[in-house]
């Protein structure tokens, strides 16, 4: 069995569907999105869920209920691609021809990547706000902690929303302030990145929040193991090489993650990127070797912070050029690399870094300095920023 579209879009999330209802209001007709899910998932909220500040329910809808009017809906997975055919084969055995392709599926969370920790999450110690039916979990271990150790991790490697894993301890600690407890609690924060972030004016403020809450902060290291059974995780430090064990009364782990599998194996994969993203020009997102694939969000191999911000920001060049694309014209639309992580710093503020390509700070709210914690930022987060994501960014107006 065989179809073919004009337009052929694998992933039905942010970036797809963003992307979708721009070229239905540009007038393309013949659209069609691959997605085998039932449910759209609002993912930065999982954040909150696991904080206790946010509702799971809050964060997903029917994926019919999102999908652009006039744009066909293949629930199915992709499962290969053959660019030089101009295919993609399903996990069903359908083969779809296109003449132009957008690769958005989204990121892969290895799970299996540390030893232990697929077994560990099945404990009532170990969580993760990586996946929507574990957040809840998070929120009852954080609010059933009275005293002990709270380990919280981040792997290497690029991931989706890198500040998460540091804001659920934020808000954590914040709680356990707030309660009283605080200086009953051991909290290990474990990055593997020489700073607390990036950019110094966001590491620096960053600093002064984890010294506010007696946070230890363990730099260039990473959970290398877990042993749920002893309730241990072994800590490498990656410029000394020697590892540690630790041992957690809860533990909240983030897996590594890298491109789908399928899209690794495939000719679409940047043969340089050990995660095997998409291969695109970082500024075009338009596919280096293959001209009819165009590639954004988080199996895309530019070197943007992975975030719903940098999608924002990539829809409207991406759709602009693959429209002059489609007219034969050049494609001179681009990203600069803008990205946001609104990192929640208590259970009433929020910092909102805001950067690019340059890794400086690129502040896009007048008036306000963004570069420390707000209360008012804090409203952003929690309730403005869901409201433009399933009002204006999904129907392709912001």
């Amino acid at each position: 069995m065989s179809l073919h579209h004009r337009i052929l879009i694998i992933g039905g999330g942010n970036a797809g569907l963003s992307v979708a209802a721009r070229l239905r209001l540009a007038g393309q007709d013949d659209i069609a999105v691959v997605e085998p899910s039932d449910k759209h998932y609002y993912q930065p909220l999982w954040t909150l869920v696991g904080g206790g500040r946010a509702e799971a329910s809050e964060s997903v809808r029917a994926e019919a209920s999102v999908m652009p009017q006039g744009v066909a809906w293949i629930k199915d997975a992709a499962t290969s691609a053959d660019p030089d055919a101009k295919t993609v084969t399903l996990a069903s055995g359908l083969v779809v021809g296109y003449d132009f392709l957008v690769v958005c599926p989204g990121i892969q969370l290895d799970w299996d990547k540390v030893p232990g920790l697929p077994e560990a999450l099945t404990t009532p110690s170990v969580s993760s706000n990586y996946r929507f039916d574990l957040a809840p979990k998070t929120w009852d271990m954080i609010r059933g902690l009275r005293s002990g150790t709270a380990v919280f991790s981040m792997p290497a490697g690029p991931i989706k929303c890198a500040g998460a894993p540091q804001k659920i301890a934020y808000l954590a600690a914040d709680y356990w302030r707030e309660q009283g407890i605080l200086q009953d609690i051991r909290v290990v924060l474990v990055l593997p990145t020489p700073a607390m972030f990036g950019v110094k004016e966001f590491s620096d403020e960053l600093e002064r929040v984890v010294a506010r809450y007696g946070i230890e902060v363990r730099l260039s290291s990473e959970v290398t193991a877990i042993d749920s059974a002893a309730k241990t995780v072994s800590i490498r430090d990656n410029t000394t090489g020697t590892v540690e064990e630790f041992g957690y009364d809860i533990l909240h782990a983030v897996p590594p993650q890298s491109a789908p599998d399928w899209i690794k194996s495939s000719p679409l994969a940047d043969p340089n990127n050990p995660f095997g993203y998409v291969e695109v020009d970082k500024n075009t997102l338009r596919h280096t070797r293959y001209p009819e694939v165009f590639a954004l969000g988080d199996a895309s191999s530019s070197p943007n912070s992975k975030t719903g911000a940098a999608i924002r920001k990539q829809a409207p060049v991406l759709v602009k050029n693959l429209l002059a694309a489609i007219k034969g014209g050049t494609t001179s639309a681009s990203y600069g690399g803008y990205s946001a992580c609104p990192l929640v710093t208590s259970r009433h503020t929020m910092l909102l870094a805001e950067f690019d390509y340059s890794l400086r700070p690129t502040p896009s709210i007048p008036f306000i300095d963004t570069t420390h914690e707000r209360r008012d930022m804090w409203y952003f987060k929690r309730y403005g920023l869901p409201m433009m994501y399933w009002n204006l960014i999904l129907k392709g107006r912001a």
